[in-house]
């Protein structure tokens, strides 16, 4: 993979940038800021309630536009969510009059289409003004949608890929954004880098595809033809064409389900990625620290509640 094509296009840290639409590169206090736009847990670490202390501890200013309010995480089967659709939109104009601005944006869970319409109206906007937006297209895992994603979801989530530079979709989402290989849980290594480079097709800058498994793929490590192992993949646009350099970061399964290590992941990625560090460098950096976690938290009583995340902010602070 060539140099150019693993650096960060942009420099979060550079002079500042007034141009509207709350969204600017605007420095503050040398920390890059960030708006976050996803859900908030009433019980439970997971959205905004792990993103912000982690991405605070990575050293950037966070400010936070939640999507809805969420009584708990989903796994206790019990759950009322408030959709805020309303009060996001009325708190963007306001926004927009007192001119705040922001050096980057990351959208996570949205509610509804008018919702979706929203959010990626806003994107748009920041991405014509230079700003980059970091999308995880929260829709499904294991093979399956969530329960009331259906296909208007997905497509809006495909609109979503056009105002990216980065996309953080789980193989289940990245099959159903882009239509191929849909509930396949083993790829071929030629088919995950055609899903990646679908995803450059609808607009995304650079993709980094979680929870895949690549056939054949762990002879390397001597454990014998047919076998598969787990990857993330990272593709960037690297040639003139648009074609895409695609790398395959390995790593050990741990059989524990723990709700926001996604969130984990995708603040631990930003974070890096918005202080210099490569792509791939915080990709396996956000890889790491989601072991981590799940290593030190396997064996809690309640694991609903998700990873206590202000606990270990000292093993990924910069």
């Amino acid at each position: 993979m060539s140099e150019q094509a693993e650096r960060p296009s942009h420099d979060a840290r550079q002079a500042p940038r007034r141009v509207g639409a709350g969204c600017a590169a605007e420095p503050q206090a040398d920390r890059p800021s960030i708006l976050l736009v996803n859900d908030m847990a009433g019980y439970g670490k997971v959205a905004l309630s792990v993103m912000i202390p982690l991405l605070s501890a990575l050293r950037l200013n966070v400010y936070n536009l939640p999507t809805a309010l969420v009584s708990n995480t989903l796994d206790y089967g019990k759950f009322d969510i408030l959709d805020t659709t309303d009060y996001m939109r009325s708190t963007l104009g306001i926004w927009d009059e007192l001119g705040f601005t922001f050096d980057a944006v990351a959208t996570g869970f949205l509610v509804s289409e008018e919702q979706s319409l929203l959010v990626s109206d806003y994107c748009h906007a920041c991405k014509e003004n230079g700003v980059p937006v970091f999308v995880d297209p929260i829709m499904g895992d294991e093979g399956v949608l969530y329960n009331g994603v259906t296909e208007a979801s997905v497509q809006h989530m495909r609109n979503m890929c056009s105002v990216a530079d980065v996309i953080m979709p789980n193989v289940t989402e990245a099959q159903y954004l882009t239509g191929m290989h849909v509930g396949k849980r083993m790829l071929r290594e030629e088919e995950l880098l055609g899903i990646a480079q679908a995803l450059h097709d609808m607009g995304a800058k650079s993709v980094v595809v979680t929870s895949a498994m690549v056939e054949g793929a762990a002879m390397e490590a001597g454990e014998g033809e047919g076998a598969a192992r787990h990857v993330t993949v990272v593709s960037q646009r690297c040639r003139a064409d648009g074609g895409a350099c695609m790398t395959l970061l390995p790593y050990e399964e741990i059989p524990v389900r723990l709700p926001g290590t996604g969130d984990i992941f995708s603040s631990v990625l930003i974070g890096r990625y918005l202080n210099g560090r490569t792509l791939t460098e915080s990709v396996q950096d956000a890889m790491d620290a989601v072991v981590d976690m799940l290593q030190i938290c396997k064996d809690n009583d309640d694991k609903y509640k998700g990873v206590p995340i202000e606990q270990y902010l000292d093993r990924v602070a910069l």
